[in-house]
């Protein structure tokens, strides 16, 4: 059996190719893929060869957040139905390492982690017409939403899990600086939590705009409105916790400046070595997290998904075919229009009709 791939090959070389499928084999599941979406770290890899000390160094086969339907069962295979919409977890640590033993699969000493460049030979991912993988990483997600939600599972898992690294949020006044996909599902994830106000910051009008219907409560603009967080920094700061999203120098020092004494700051976006306010740090007691990846969260993200007590659909700007992966990527870029662009393969019927998007170029 033979597959439609979108593999890339260098920076900016990114091609549309069929290969074999793997063997289905037991313990496994076929699945017919519906929708991925284009995370950042996709993007680093098609404008610049690579994220931060991770190069390409070989053809890849790109995506980690995905959906598709069942098409066969390997053997020894239960709990899932044939036809059936499930979520596709990337994840797949180890299980046996230091870390994994003692509760910290997240740190896998020889995790896998599908369409990363961090192993060579590299992972593939699941931009790709069909995918062979073990059933354990598959989540159903009921009938109720579209493949297209579906695929918004792995990034919401990723802000569960940065929100859990806060503590109690409930009553609290949150900051999010940052409103892209995963800055909007964090305040999504942090309204889910209790929050009573979240704030949210941004350079741009079109990733502002879509903060309210995720749960913010104000929203500033810092390069049209560059005061706007100055009143939240009187009488040492006014938010009991920050999600730093951007990766920004200058978003971050805001949060420092921004946030209360002892406040938490859990550090969301990725970036290179930057200079931080330690002073602001050390003077204000300030406790600052670092969250990476995700566990447990990705059941989490699937059932408060299929449940819609998190609606995604908001984020979710663009959808191409897989024939137009490069136009995909290439809007994913443009920042004033898009928000999570997500590549189609086919496999959508019985789904409900998503909502019209026009694919703007």
């Amino acid at each position: 059996m033979q597959t439609r791939v979108a593999r890339l090959h260098a920076q900016r070389d990114l091609r549309v190719e069929t290969l074999d499928a793997p063997d289905l084999g037991p313990g496994n599941v076929l699945l017919g893929m519906a929708a991925g979406g284009i995370c950042g770290s996709d993007l680093h890899y098609y404008q610049d060869g690579g994220f931060g000390p991770v190069r390409v160094r070989e053809p890849i086969i790109a995506g980690h957040e995905a959906s598709g339907f069942v098409e066969a069962l390997g053997a020894g295979v239960s709990g899932l139905e044939l036809g059936q919409l499930v979520a596709v977890n990337p994840s797949q640590p180890c299980g046996h390492c230091q870390y994994c033993r003692t509760g910290q699969p997240i740190h896998c000493l020889d995790m896998r982690f599908m369409g990363s460049a961090m192993r060579l030979p590299h992972e593939n991912g699941m931009f790709r017409e069909r995918l062979v993988v073990p059933a354990i990483q598959c989540h159903p997600v009921g009938q109720d939403v579209t493949a297209g939600e579906a695929a918004c599972a792995e990034p919401l898992a990723v802000c569960l899990h940065a929100v859990a690294q806060a503590g109690d949020l409930s009553g609290r006044n949150v900051l999010v600086t940052g409103a892209g996909p995963i800055g909007l599902l964090t305040v999504a994830a942090a309204r889910h939590a209790g929050a009573a106000s979240i704030v949210v910051t941004d350079l741009a009008d079109a990733a502002l705009s879509r903060a309210p219907s995720m749960g913010a409560t104000e929203t500033i603009n810092v390069i049209s409105n560059p005061d706007g967080l100055l009143p939240f920094q009187e009488n040492k700061g006014s938010f009991d916790v920050v999600f730093e999203c951007s990766a920004s120098g200058a978003a971050l020092r805001s949060a420092f400046a921004a946030i209360k004494p002892r406040g938490t700051l859990v550090q969301v976006g990725v970036t290179g070595d930057m200079t931080i306010p330690l002073n602001a740090l050390v003077g204000k007691e300030i406790v600052w997290r670092g969250s990476q990846r995700f566990h447990t969260e990705f059941a989490e993200a699937v059932d408060l998904i299929a449940r819609r007590r998190i609606d995604v659909r908001p984020i979710i700007s663009h959808s191409f075919p897989l024939d137009a992966v490069t136009a995909a990527f290439e809007q994913a870029a443009d920042r004033s229009k898009a928000c999570k662009v997500q590549i189609t393969f086919g496999q959508t019927e019985n789904q409900p009709t998503e909502k019209s998007m026009k694919d703007e170029i």
